[in-house]
Formats: structure tokens, C-alpha cells, sequence
């Protein structure tokens, strides 16, 4: 009886002091928990009719910044969140996404629609879906309005840079992989001419697409980090050097980079305007073929997981997107 006693009384302490130190773990301040991927309905009239899903680590507190990730084609919101390293650096470095995600009945291949008339002209198709979902999710984390960013890969690249010109008012910069400049396949007369071949445009005539997009604007407009690989045969690299005409044509600036380096062993170029802010940025990702540069690993710089079109090179370009935005 007495050994019987005594091993109750080993039970319920050992119980008691779990409890207390379960206790003591979720009332430690600072402490992150993992938060989850939720889809957000109803965020207005949607009339590109996307889904939007969104990654809110758990105790973000006011104020911080948005990142908007646009899947590519074949992909999805979740894939492409974990798998380009965002929602790792959203937990380190604590701010929110959101995830758009294209629908088949969209597009077969669920790529954003970022060649259509009817989806990237301001007030339209899906790109007022995406500019709903950003209004949503600022009314709903209290986010700063100044420290929005929109990030796409291909197609989700194309629909990045649709965003920035469309809604410059509503992001502080832009990040494009493997993408297009705005209004590529109305200038190509194609988007296949525009992935494939490029399309010839001054800069001045590519900058003019951009003003076109929001009339009477006068800034400022967001800025530009590009990454490009260049074995990509699905999106040539002609179309960064075309990324390259455009913003720099509409911040004023030259096309001649004020920084040529190299970073992680790539080439890195960075064009600065005449007040001396870096306002484009590229990445040339040697020997790379389409997909989403990432570094998978614990170290500060690296981030992301392999996958389709998502590829290990070691260098992470969420993190350089993100050092370059001010977000770590």
C-alpha cells in the first residue's frame, strides 16, 4: 500500500511539473510558435477570381511589413511559400505573407495570367484580385502600408512586375525571378515571342509601358531585385536585361550598373539613381536553369528546399530580397 502511494505521488509530480513548464514555455515572452497557412475568403469584389491564402507568424505585433509570393506555373501557394523560403523568414524575421493562388479554371497550368489585357491593367482581373488581397491583409494585421513587397516567380514574376506597375502606390519594391517586364507581351505581340526571344523596346518605350499603367502618377515607384539563370531556356535572360531598361528608365536613372560584383560566386550588378539609391538590382545566376534560387540550411544567409523549379545553388534569393527591402 505504502509503494503504491509513493508511486502515485511520483506520477502526479512528475505531471505537475510538466504542466508547469508547458506553462512556462507559452508565457515566455518573445517566444515564436509555428504558425500555419490559412486561406482568407472574402476579401472583396475578386474579380480575377484567385484564391488568397496567408502566413501570419504567431505573435507578429502591428506595424510590420507584407511580403506578397506569387507561385509559378504547375505550383501552389504552400509549395512555393515553403519550398522559396518565405515563410521561414517571415518566423525569423517577423513580418506577414500573403499567397495568391491561380485557379485551372484561370489558366490549365495555373499560371498567373500576367500576358492578358484583361488581368494586368489596374482595377481588372487579377491583378485587383491581388491589390484586394493586400488591403485585407493590412486592415487585418494592422501592417505598415509603407513596407509592402510583391515577389513572384515566371509567371508569378510576370504578375510581380504587373503589380508594380498597375499599383505603385501600394509597394515600396518588387522582387523577380525569372520573370518579364511589364507589358512584354503586348510589345512581343506574343508572350511566347516575349519569353522565348524578348521584345524589342527602348528603354524609354519599356518605361513608358510602366508610366502608361497609372496615369498621372508621379512616384514613387517601387523598386527592383531580379534574378535570372542563365541556362534558362524557358524564360530567356534577355527579358532581366529588359527588366533593367524599364526600371531604370522609370526611376531616371542610367543603364550603366554602379556596382559590378559577384555574390555567393554570381555575378551581381546594382543601378542607382541620381540621388545615389539603389533602385535595380540583379542577380545572374550562372548555369542556372528556370526556377527559384534557394540555399536550403540553418545558416543566416540560407533559406528555402529543393524542388520543382525550385532550385539549390547556394544562394537563398528570398534572403537577398529581403536584406535588400530592409526586412532582416
Amino acid at each position: 500500500m505504502t509503494q503504491t502511494r509513493a508511486a502515485s505521488r511520483r506520477i502526479l509530480l512528475g505531471a505537475t511539473l510538466l504542466v508547469a513548464a508547458l506553462i512556462a514555455a507559452f508565457l515566455t515572452p518573445g517566444r515564436a510558435t509555428a504558425a500555419s497557412l490559412q486561406e482568407v475568403t472574402g476579401f472583396g469584389a475578386n474579380p480575377g477570381a484567385l484564391r488568397m491564402f496567408r502566413y501570419v507568424p504567431d505573435g507578429l505585433p502591428a506595424g510590420r511589413p507584407v511580403v506578397v509570393a506569387l507561385h509559378g506555373c504547375t505550383q501552389n501557394a504552400s509549395g512555393y511559400g515553403t519550398g522559396s523560403g518565405w515563410l521561414q523568414l517571415a518566423d525569423r524575421w517577423g513580418f506577414s505573407v500573403v499567397l495568391p493562388q491561380q485557379q485551372t479554371a484561370n489558366n490549365a497550368s495555373s499560371c498567373f495570367n500576367w500576358f492578358q489585357n484583361g488581368d494586368i491593367a489596374r482595377g481588372q482581373g487579377e491583378a485587383a484580385s491581388v491589390a484586394q488581397m493586400v488591403d485585407r491583409q493590412l486592415a487585418d494585421t494592422s501592417g505598415d502600408g509603407t513596407r509592402v513587397y510583391v515577389t513572384g516567380l515566371s509567371a508569378g514574376g510576370g504578375m510581380s512586375a504587373v503589380m508594380t506597375a498597375a499599383y505603385p502606390e501600394k509597394f515600396a519594391a518588387g522582387g523577380i525571378v525569372a520573370g518579364l517586364p511589364y507589358g512584354c507581351a503586348q510589345a512581343a505581340g506574343s508572350p511566347y515571342v516575349c519569353m522565348y526571344v524578348g521584345a524589342t523596346q527602348t528603354a524609354k518605350q519599356w518605361g513608358d509601358r510602366v508610366r502608361a499603367a497609372r496615369p498621372g502618377y508621379a512616384g514613387p515607384w517601387p523598386t527592383l531585385v531580379a534574378f535570372q539563370g542563365t541556362a534558362d531556356y524557358t524564360v530567356k535572360p534577355v527579358n532581366m536585361t529588359d527588366l533593367v531598361k524599364q526600371w531604370t528608365d522609370v526611376h531616371g536613372a542610367d543603364q550603366a550598373a554602379d556596382v559590378s560584383d559577384t555574390v555567393a560566386g554570381y555575378p551581381h550588378q546594382v543601378f542607382r539613381d541620381a540621388g545615389g539609391r539603389a533602385v535595380v538590382e540583379t542577380y545572374s545566376v550562372t548555369g542556372m536553369g528556370h526556377g527559384q534560387p534557394v540555399d536550403p540550411g540553418s545558416g543566416s544567409e540560407q533559406c528555402g528546399s529543393a524542388g520543382a523549379y525550385v532550385l539549390d545553388v547556394n544562394l537563398c534569393a528570398a534572403y537577398r530580397m529581403g536584406r535588400a527591402w530592409g526586412l532582416g
